[in-house]
């Protein structure tokens, strides 16, 4: 299913934690919340290094069917397993995605820059790097050049950014371990096809 409102307008709602708005005027020493064209976003509150950790993702664990029950907000739980989530608190939760992001997960829960970023900009990450689950997909609306416009899991990606993805180290570790897995598959039963094929060559 293809959610329009991937980003939904900041309302009190039961699927979010009491004094949801109260954050909207968060600041640390290293991120601040603030307006941005798809309403709140994270910002750079100083120059922030590569590799340097801006935020730690957290929140109580669910289940994919809790997930479901979330309406408009079902992007917002973080899939860390096949069936677990992270079910975003703030400041987390604010975090919006990029299909060309400035940043990644590490460690299935920090939020680390893949470059450096100036004071003041938006901290965003790519959601797909997360996903893994046959289920949902949301219309973005990032504006990079190059826009996947639909965000969908991690296997719809090209294999160039799946691999640039892997090899970044941000991508959740369940899903690392399965495109890993597969590869090595994939790569044995080449090589065990070959050596067949040579052995019939030398019949």
């Amino acid at each position: 299913m293809i959610h329009t409102a991937a980003h939904p307008v900041l309302i009190d709602s039961p699927f979010m934690p009491p004094g949801y708005l109260a954050y909207a005027n968060f600041s640390n020493d290293i991120i601040r919340i603030g307006k941005c064209d798809l309403g709140h976003g994270i910002f750079a509150n100083k120059n922030i290094a590569k590799n340097e950790t801006t935020l730690t993702f957290e929140g109580p664990r669910i289940n994919f069917l809790q997930t479901k029950t979330k309406g408009s907000w079902e992007c917002m739980p973080l899939q860390i397993d096949s069936d677990l989530y992270i079910d975003t608190l703030p400041v987390g939760v604010f975090v919006n995605h990029s299909c060309a992001p400035n940043a990644g997960i590490k460690r299935d829960k920090d939020l680390v820059a893949l470059r450096p970023i100036s004071k003041g900009e938006e901290i965003r990450f790519d959601y797909s790097t997360t996903m893994q689950e046959k289920s949902f997909t949301m219309e973005c609306r990032c504006g990079q050049p190059g826009c996947r416009h639909i965000v969908d899991d991690f296997n719809t990606l090209p294999e160039t950014q799946k691999t640039a993805y892997l090899q970044k180290g941000v991508v959740m570790s369940f899903i690392a371990r399965d495109y890993r897995y597969n590869f090595i598959n994939s790569k044995c039963a080449d090589q065990t096809n070959r050596g067949y094929k040579s052995s019939r060559i030398l019949l």
